[in-house]
């Protein structure tokens, strides 16, 4: 998000959680070094979760719904359903307020991570960023969100 253009979409505030969330559940590493050690500044799983799906309603429809307000084509949505779908699954069984373990260790966590990386590295791409860069903390996401042109 440091290069993304944030006003290029309609909805770029919405896009942005929804990118910080898709990152944080894509990379296995900031999840070990960051929610399992509990380090502050980057919220939780539930955070993460939350950010996804909070303003976009995307745990009761499709991101094809928002085809050209938060996401750019088709397949980015296709993508980001895929990915939201495989985290509520996993939400429902282990609880909201579970610990990062309870997701890291479920068994479909791996498929999650998966669906999520897909996601962001095409929505990265998308708006000119390195995926492999790792997640803003929610500060950073808080200014980009407030100070954007």
């Amino acid at each position: 998000m440091g290069g993304m253009p944030l006003n290029d979409m309609p909805w770029w505030r919405w896009r942005s959680n929804v990118r910080s969330a898709l990152h944080m559940i894509s990379d296995p590493v900031f999840q070990r070094d960051v929610w399992q050690a509990g380090l502050d500044g980057y919220g939780d799983v539930t955070d993460a979760v939350y950010r996804l799906v909070e303003d976009t309603w995307l745990d009761n429809w499709s991101a094809e719904k928002y085809v050209g307000t938060i996401f750019r084509d088709p397949q980015e949505a296709a993508l980001v359903d895929v990915a939201v779908l495989r985290v509520l699954k996993i939400l429902h069984q282990v609880g909201a307020d579970a610990p990062a373990t309870a997701y890291v260790e479920h068994h479909a966590w791996p498929e999650a991570v998966r669906a999520a990386r897909e996601a962001h590295i095409r929505m990265a791409a998308a708006d000119g960023d390195d995926p492999d860069a790792p997640p803003r903390s929610l500060e950073v996401l808080a200014i980009y969100n407030r100070t954007a042109p």
